[in-house]
């Protein structure tokens, strides 16, 4: 095999990997997911510290507190399913 074709072979396989690239822009219906991703997780944040709020101002109402720290966590699966979904 003489070097002019290892050289094209080589530049042949950098083109097309560069082609295939995972780092290129993400398509619109990728954007519309990250986004349904970014504001499920702006929830879960807002949620878990309201819940965090929840249990030292109000000791004595536990239930509230468990039921904003689970519907948090509610909220955080349906992104992480989302992640691996699409």
């Amino acid at each position: 095999m003489q070097q002019d074709e290892v050289d094209k072979i080589i530049a042949e396989a950098v083109a097309s990997s560069k082609k295939q690239s995972k780092w290129s822009r993400p398509s619109k219906k990728t954007n519309s997911i990250l986004r349904t991703r970014q504001i499920l997780n702006a929830i879960f944040m807002i949620g878990f510290v309201a819940a965090v709020i929840i249990y030292f101002a109000f000791p004595e109402n536990k239930m509230l507190f468990f039921s904003v720290g689970f519907g948090s966590m509610v909220i955080k699966i349906i992104e992480f399913i989302i992640r691996f979904m699409f």
